[in-house]
């Protein structure tokens, strides 16, 4: 089927991961698909895709994904190459349903980017995802030869989904496992990370993804054709955000990217789309599965874990975290990422032993499903944990400060006035990552990090050399002492693991150097005007001392004894991150005259101590 250009550019690999490499024969020879069209409690019908076995002398429970990214391929001569979330599942006999969500490809009704959830629901026409899923559930218990047991599964945006079922499930609904789930788009999902706008997946998914839908469905049209060879260059180029909001580009005024450009502070517009807030009282399972180099919904999966754990207590719910990017441990493999070997392969272990065992055990009673609460994959040691709760209880918040002359320790400063400043030109940001392309490089989150430290608006703090192996479990802390000469600006700041001179790996049968290799262990991004509150922000006064708090997403990383802790700090992140023109005000509206040079200052003295705060696993 032709898919849109710029869509599979940015989900080429979870679509790759989901359709695997076995023959459709096997899908053909052992099920039976059928398409209805499943009516809702407002009346709007939504298309569904069935693949029943064709073995009738059992029933089966059922398996669902709804989705908006297609049930292609249409027609019930048609046939995916998989079904289910791995071959095991698809081998082992499940009613398999894929639904288009309201409003996309075939399905009717009005789509909405994250539908809000509706808590008390008073008329028919009170829908969301959760009554979606609700009455879908209901019509396939009466028509189809299942057991009276339902799953549903998903990774990004059905991902989402699969949270969205949670909220007043259906009774019926057993196992829950949203993957990679897209939870709180303004802070830390896809679209925004603490208030900063990520523009090149922005612009690449939404050029495709929110086009005009064709006449049978099947399809949508782009918006125009985002294909370049080098993104810097491009965005550069295209200049103010406002630039895209033309006829060129994003025309309708109705599109997504228009509304999500638009809303630039936390609003309610993002408010209704949280999900987390109304994972109350949950019933079914759930597994919980995300990666620590995804690049789009990291914060989501470890986010929408904590959110269960903390307002439905006593749920039978579990999280898997692993050195995955976006939905790749539903690839047939995963034996190395970056720099990282990890000497086995992981997804074989993930798909036989936690994802095909959890749906087996609440589906179907087949075996056990006894593990632990949290299972991840510790990078640095390269080695499976498992812990009784999240972050473990023994890890502790240790403070390192920023000193002059590029230190971090964990002694805090006592020079009466220190600082250390860079000058953030915006005409001039940092890139993100040292590699040439028009498409996001995906291993920027684990990149040598050796190409910015060399910038002079980047800030390099690095530790002494560790006497013992260090690991950290849990979330990292940032507490920033700043001042500046414009009204705004944005921080970046990463964690880096740096290689000792004589390091050696072996790589693919090879003996790769690794001397200095400043390996990226965690980054994010805080957009300045919003630390004193996401909905209200406030410029900065020139040259005032003001403090900037925020976290980046948990780690679980093993430094070696011999390495060093580094942290980088800097005001760019281009063009993963829009520019921010220093100048206080609404980014979306800015010109380009707004644009302008800031020196930054880094405080580390005894009255203005920066830190970074590092979990530290006792």
């Amino acid at each position: 089927m032709k898919r849109i250009t710029s869509l599979l550019l940015l989900l080429s690999p979870l679509l790759s991961f989901a359709q695997g490499d076995t023959d459709t024969g096997f899908v053909r020879n052992n099920y039976t698909k059928t398409e209805s069209f499943i009516a809702m409690r407002d009346g709007i019908r939504l298309y569904t895709a069935i693949y029943a076995p064709k073995d009738t002398t059992a029933h089966y429970p059922i398996l669902m994904q709804r989705t908006p990214y297609s049930c292609w391929p249409y027609g019930v001569a048609n046939y995916r190459q998989r079904i289910g979330p791995n071959t095991s599942l698809m081998k082992d006999k499940y009613i398999f349903v894929y639904q288009d969500a309201r409003g996309r490809y075939k399905s009717e009704g009005h789509f909405r980017e994250m539908t809000p959830a509706i808590d008390d629901k008073k008329t028919k026409n009170d829908v969301d995802e959760s009554s979606d899923t609700y009455d879908t559930i209901d019509w396939l218990l009466a028509n189809t030869n299942s057991n009276g047991k339902v799953g549903i599964y998903g990774i990004s945006f059905p991902g989402f989904y699969s949270s969205a079922a949670l909220p007043d499930a259906h009774p019926a609904l057993k196992a829950v496992s949203p993957q990679a789930p897209m939870s709180d788009e303004f802070i830390g999902d896809d679209c925004n990370h603490n208030g900063a706008f990520f523009l090149l997946d922005n612009y690449g998914f939404y050029s495709g993804f929110d086009g005009p839908k064709t006449d049978n469905g099947e399809n949508y049209k782009p918006f125009f054709n985002a294909r370049f060879s080098d993104a810097y260059a491009y965005f550069l180029k295209m200049g103010p955000l406002k630039n895209a909001n033309t006829a060129s580009f994003f025309y309708d005024t109705a599109s997504t990217w228009r509304q999500v450009v638009a809303h630039d502070t936390y609003d309610d517009f993002w408010k209704s789309k949280n999900i987390k807030t109304h994972l109350k009282n949950i019933k079914p399972a759930v597994l919980i599965v995300g990666g620590w180099f995804d690049a789009e919904d990291m914060y989501g999966a470890l986010k929408t874990y904590a959110a269960i754990e903390k307002q439905s207590p006593g749920n039978d719910s579990r999280l898997v975290m692993g050195p995955w990017t976006h939905g790749a441990w539903a690839a047939p493999s995963w034996k190395s990422f970056a720099a990282y070997q990890f000497g086995s392969d992981l997804n074989k272990y993930y798909q036989d032993e936690i994802e095909t065992k959890f749906f087996e055990w609440y589906l179907k009673g087949k075996g056990s499903f006894d593990r632990p609460e949290v299972t991840l994959f510790e990078t640095g040691s390269n080695e499976w944990k498992t812990y009784a709760s999240w972050p473990p209880p023994n890890s502790q918040p240790v403070n390192y400060y920023l000193h002059a002359n590029g230190k971090i320790s964990t002694v805090k400063p006592a020079e009466a006035k220190s600082a250390t400043e860079y000058i953030s030109d915006p005409a001039k940001p940092v890139p993100y990552t040292s590699v040439i392309s028009g498409r996001r490089n995906n291993e920027y989150m684990a990149e040598d990090q050796r190409f910015a430290a060399q910038r002079p608006d980047v800030l390099v703090f690095q530790a002494d050399s560790l006497t013992e192996d260090m690991t950290l479990t849990g979330e990292i802390g940032v507490n920033l002492f700043v001042s500046m000469t414009g009204s705004d600006a944005d921080f970046i700041v990463k964690l880096i693991d740096v290689w000792p001179a004589d390091a050696v790996i072996t790589a693919n049968e090879k003996r790769v150097q690794m001397g200095g290799y400043q390996q990226m262990v965690r980054a994010e991004v805080f957009r300045g005007k919003f630390r004193n509150s996401y909905s209200t922000p406030q410029p900065f006064v020139k040259d005032k001392v003001e403090k900037v708090s925020f976290k980046l997403n948990e780690v679980a990383h093993e430094f070696k004894k011999g390495h060093r802790i580094m942290i980088q700090i800097q005001s760019s992140w281009f063009p993963l991150v829009d520019r921010n023109p220093q100048k206080f005000l609404s980014i979306p509206l800015a010109n380009e005259s707004d644009f302008q040079k800031a020196t930054i200052r880094i405080h580390h003295d005894a009255m203005y101590a920066s830190s970074i705060v590092l979990p530290v696993l006792k």
